[in-house]
């Protein structure tokens, strides 16, 4: 058993409350459990209780062995003597407040149902990627659909909460904001991280004197990415060496080499070439040529259909032939999934970090509604809620249930999921 198992059935108040004492054999009555505490201190607060003939106001904590009081050492920690309840699973000794008073403690384990206790473990110990599937028929789909749609909001404030960090930290620059967002996306997840780092060894504000120019971009792009380093069978085209030449100048006026990346730096393997970095550095440069303020389309599109257009802008003419410097072979434009993906990561994100900071909560609403006209995505996490019956129709669908694999059935979080609870909670007995 965890603690937090304890936690949970004292929040709700699922064990036997029928004769309920003290370990000193006083009498307890519960009149509120109190509020979970995220803080340092005790587990919950404003507990209100009545013990004996004497009603408290105060905090409850929350142990598996009463020993573990001391074990934490809360009896020199003066936010634990407002305690007035020790709530533990097997009383094996007494504890007390730093001026020495006694705690009074109250022991739930011979009060929880054996079956919830079993329940509670099976779904621990499952195996799964989804530990409640075997008891999936006891809870509703309306639970399974609030849950979803809670885990995709979760999901949304998190990418939200991250852009405003980096909003944040580029001295409040949107637009600045939205080149670093748009760059990490550009790598979709295998090559993120590098990409990442190729927008901040290239500033916006250099990027911006150069936007008129598709070339200069390229060059400063592939440039700074180490791309222009690779000889490709000692040759050079006409393209990389007009590259070269532009990218020697402009590093040097903007003392940019020190910065530039590695081509060890980039992930190809297990990549099909339409994939590959420098194909999805061609297609960044070209968004950047023809969307000069990246932010405000981004912020004020109506649709999904602006969008797809807004990322498959035409990439130059040497990058729809060739994936990789040298290397000749027809390369598809930017499909339609892929700019579905970067509405995902991008766009939606963006517009709830710039939400929170306007304080206008519609256009959380409006975000959500554009994964709403996007298609289902289908990948083998996906995969296996859709074999058990989930709702599975939209970009919202699957962000919340990728959300809830990641945030709750994976790391076993049952007790804070509401399928989870509700599956806990036919197994309560309650007197």
């Amino acid at each position: 058993m965890k603690e937090d198992f304890l936690h949970y059935i004292w929040q709700y108040q699922y064990f036997d409350k029928l004769n309920l004492n003290t370990e000193e054999g006083e009498a307890i009555t519960v009149l509120r459990p109190g509020y979970r505490n995220s803080d340092a201190g005790p587990d919950f607060l404003n507990a209100r209780l009545q013990i004996g003939e004497v009603e408290w106001n105060g905090a409850v904590e929350i142990h598996l062995r009463a020993s573990d009081w001391q074990r934490h050492q809360h009896q020199h920690d003066l936010k634990y003597d407002q305690v007035v309840l020790h709530v533990v699973h097997t009383a094996d000794q007494p504890v007390r407040r730093t001026n020495g008073t006694l705690v009074p403690t109250l022991a739930v384990g011979a009060r929880i149902a054996p079956h919830m206790l079993q329940t509670y473990n099976e779904l621990l110990e499952s195996a799964t990627p989804l530990p409640c599937a075997p008891l999936l028929e006891q809870v509703s789909t309306l639970t399974r659909t609030m849950m979803a749609a809670r885990t995709l909001l979760e999901r949304v404030e998190e990418k939200g909460e991250a852009l405003s960090r980096m909003q944040e930290n580029l001295d409040g620059d949107w637009e600045a904001t939205t080149y670093h967002a748009l760059a990490a996306a550009f790598g979709f997840k295998k090559n993120s991280e590098p990409l990442a780092r190729l927008a901040k060894a290239l500033p916006i504000n250099i990027l911006r004197r150069h936007r008129h120019s598709l070339p200069q971009l390229e060059a400063l792009l592939f440039g700074q990415a180490g791309f222009l380093m690779e000889v490709v069978d000692n040759e050079e085209d006409i393209y990389l060496a007009a590259l070269r030449s532009e990218y020697s100048f402009l590093s040097h006026k903007y003392n940019l080499s020190a910065t530039a990346l590695k081509p060890h730096d980039w992930n190809f393997l297990r990549l099909r070439p339409a994939n590959f970095p420098p194909v999805r550095i061609a297609q960044l440069a070209a968004v950047l040529h023809a969307r000069p303020a990246l932010f405000d389309a981004l912020l004020t599109a109506t649709d999904t259909l602006a969008l797809e257009q807004f990322f498959m802008a035409p990439v130059s003419e040497y990058w729809r032939h060739h994936y990789r410097p040298g290397k000749a072979g027809k390369v598809p434009a930017l499909g339609r999934s892929s700019a579905h993906l970067l509405i995902t990561n991008v766009v939606v994100p963006l517009r709830v970090a710039y939400a929170r900071y306007t304080g206008q909560s519609e256009l959380v609403e409006q975000a959500l509604a554009l994964l709403e006209q996007l298609p289902a995505e289908h990948n083998h996490l996906t995969d296996v809620y859709d074999a058990l019956g989930f709702e599975h129709r939209t970009a919202a669908d699957s962000q919340g249930l990728l959300a809830l694999q990641r945030g709750y059935c994976a790391p076993r979080r049952c007790l804070q999921c509401a399928i989870g609870s509700r599956i806990l909670q036919r197994n309560v007995v309650v007197r």
